[in-house]
């Protein structure tokens, strides 16, 4: 039981050793240690606001992005309609001016026609007067080769004249 048990002097030695490490420490050590946690607490303090600034900064340009994209995808709609109607206008005017050149091109063939047919009526009537008149030659040079065909024909068309 002896090994277990400290003897009195042992203890004293003991203590006034812890004493003296206790006073160095206290006096040399712990100042250091405690102004290396005061430091490093109030570092760790700063950093904890810097990163909840940061998280505020990033809320708020999340919030500014978040707004730029809704205002961008709406200056998109307008542009997007605006190129609708414009496109919807477009068209319409081509389809107008297409209805109206149609109708011109008609209008305009109708005319050709009826000028075309008026002048082939002319013509074959032209034709056919011409042709009146090359056959009547004919037959009255036939008809009037013979002097007293001559002579009847002009005393007939003389009986004609007086009765009228």
């Amino acid at each position: 039981m002896n090994l277990i048990t400290p003897s009195f002097g042992l203890l004293f030695w003991m203590l006034i050793g812890f004493g003296i490490l206790f006073f160095v420490l206290a006096k040399f050590v712990w100042p250091i240690i405690i102004s290396s946690i005061t430091k490093r607490n109030n570092f760790i303090i700063e950093q904890l606001s810097e990163a909840e600034n940061v998280r505020q900064e990033m809320q708020n340009l999340k919030a500014e992005h978040n707004q730029l994209l809704i205002q961008a995808k709406e200056e998109r709609d307008i542009i997007l309609s605006d190129a609708r109607k414009l496109r919807d206008q477009m068209y319409e005017d081509a389809k107008c001016k297409a209805t109206s050149e149609a109708n011109e091109i008609i209008e305009s063939a109708k005319n050709a026609i009826h000028y075309e047919k008026i002048k082939a009526m002319t013509d074959i009537k032209n034709e056919i007067a011409n042709m009146s008149i090359e056959i009547a030659e004919k037959i009255l040079v036939d008809e009037l080769a013979d002097k007293s065909k001559q002579e009847a024909l002009v005393s007939k068309l003389m009986k004609d004249i007086q009765l009228n």
